[in-house]
């Protein structure tokens, strides 16, 4: 589609993560604040998705009626292929990343996990089987899969050291949460729209350095859609990451059903501690390919695995400070915050 080294993408890329610096660091915060609390879950999960494909939808409008009509007989079917393309190379991804993460963490099956898995499942009315595996690392739990090769609910032996038995059935709770909230694939899919309209700027842009003007094509509006368009991706791939973060507020809500609300809280609060302990774990899981799949949250936390919480320690991590910049590029919201969301959560 592109040269292998494209300085163009490269050239709007910087300019659009510089836009993103500059909304999250000035902008994003602002209207965060003003519009914390006006929605339930439900509508401010609503609301974020219809943002979302609105605004890819406008783009590739724009892009139809300014860019569409200079790219001749074949313009329709490279829109299409483009699209197709995104889709495909993030569908591939989708089937083949099970099988790299059980290689990269070396997952195996656990009889007493299974245990607890299939219980909690049980529990939460899951239609489908679970694997459960445990792998190695910090304290942490995810779900990854997909119909094809099986739904997996991953649980490090570190978190299984750190949580009582029912702290761990809400951990588990959780991740099944997001197997029955189908949030893989919807994440999936809204992860596709900003790099759609990403490309489709780098197009636009590429077209306005090459136009002649013997179509009559105007290189100027070309190159604003295109770089409209760059800067727009970067705004719905914030808006994307908002969407993922309720998710796990979503996914919250199941792992207090599951074990309840106390349970998760305090399983969040030693996931929250332990990672204040030791500095050098959190690294482990920052730098991971696969963090967006983790459990834990912004936290700049671990020493002993033995963690304990009390009710005050509690109460004092909700009153804890974060940093609001760090948040809008987060999958996860800060642990504090969702310790105050599962107080106020009605069953």
């Amino acid at each position: 589609m592109f040269p292998i080294f494209d300085p163009v993408a490269l050239g709007l890329y910087i300019v659009g993560y510089i836009f993103m610096l500059i909304i999250a660091a000035t902008i994003a915060p602002k209207v965060a604040k003003s519009i914390s609390g006006r929605f339930t879950l439900y509508g401010a999960m609503a609301l974020t998705a219809v943002l979302v494909v609105l605004t890819t939808a406008f783009i590739i409008y724009l892009f139809v009626i300014v860019a569409l009509p200079h790219m001749g007989a074949y313009g329709l079917s490279f829109l299409l292929g483009l699209i197709f393309f995104v889709v495909l190379m993030n569908i591939i991804t989708y089937f083949a990343s099970p099988y790299l993460i059980n290689l990269s963490y070396g997952a195996r099956p656990d009889p007493r996990l299974q245990q607890i898995v299939d219980e909690v499942a049980a529990r939460l009315g899951a239609p489908f089987k679970l694997k459960a595996v445990v792998v190695d690392g910090p304290p942490n739990a995810f779900a990854y899969g997909n119909f094809l090769t099986g739904r997996y609910v991953a649980v490090t032996s570190s978190m299984l050291a750190l949580t009582d038995r029912r702290e761990l059935e809400a951990v588990i709770g959780h991740e099944i949460g997001h197997h029955l909230h189908r949030d893989n694939a919807i994440m999936l899919l809204f992860g596709i729209l900003p790099s759609i309209v990403y490309y489709l700027g780098v197009t636009a842009v590429h077209m306005a350095m090459a136009s002649s003007g013997n179509r009559g094509g105007n290189p100027a509006i070309l190159a604003a859609v295109g770089i409209a368009a760059v800067i727009v991706s970067i705004l719905i791939q914030l808006l994307v990451l908002a969407f993922s973060r309720l998710r796990e507020y979503y996914a919250d809500t199941a792992g207090a059903r599951a074990a309840g609300k106390e349970a998760m809280q305090f399983a969040l609060a030693k996931i929250h501690k332990f990672y204040f302990a030791n500095p050098e774990a959190h690294e482990v899981v920052r730098d991971s390919k696969f963090r967006a799949l983790f459990i834990y949250a912004l936290v700049n936390a671990v020493a002993n695995p033995f963690v304990s919480v009390t009710r005050s320690d509690l109460e004092e991590i909700k009153r804890s400070s974060y940093s609001v910049f760090q948040e809008i590029f987060s999958t996860h919201p800060p642990i504090p915050k969702r310790l105050k969301f599962l107080d106020e959560l009605q069953f």
